[in-house]
């Protein structure tokens, strides 16, 4: 399966919006509330904006969406890596975490946050991406879990492949 990336520009709203309203529904069905589910457009293109995403796509079909922005001195924090149900599983998330390490070159510290009870992504990021619980914190009204991964040494430059 050839998965290519492709940087989110304004047009891409509504896609955007479509991606994650598939990918996301389950967790605004879970728990009632979901910030990346349900966007307007204007939302979307603001998020385009501060959190610069790029489109994942499968033979021209986008199927997915990763965004980072800098928190300082090699900081990132991912805001999204969402996959639609009918092509998670399939490798895509982790090509999407090796994606971002090489357009940060300079990184040290990817953080983000997922729903404690969603063990398929505490799974997913810890087994598969080599992330490490932080803490466990409430956005909302649900309780997430911070997972962090550390660059083994921070003053190299990550080129692609493995570490």
């Amino acid at each position: 399966m050839e998965i290519e990336f492709r940087k989110a520009v304004r047009e891409d709203a509504e896609t955007l919006i479509g991606i994650y309203n598939a990918s996301f529904y389950s967790d605004y069905v879970k728990y009632g509330e979901c910030p990346a589910y349900g966007r307007t457009r204007e939302m979307m293109e603001q998020s385009i904006l501060e959190y610069p995403k790029f489109l994942i796509l499968c033979q021209d079909r986008p199927v997915g969406c990763v965004s980072c922005k800098e928190t300082g001195s090699g900081t990132y924090e991912v805001g999204c890596l969402c996959v639609i149900p009918e092509f998670q599983g399939k490798g895509i998330g982790t090509s999407a975490m090796e994606f971002v390490k090489s357009c940060y070159p300079d990184w040290k510290r990817f953080t983000l946050i997922t729903p404690v009870d969603k063990q398929e992504n505490v799974r997913f990021y810890t087994e598969k991406c080599g992330f490490g619980i932080r803490s466990v914190e409430m956005d909302g009204h649900v309780q997430v879990v911070r997972l962090v991964l550390e660059r083994e040494n921070p003053d190299s430059v990550f080129t692609g492949g493995t570490k």
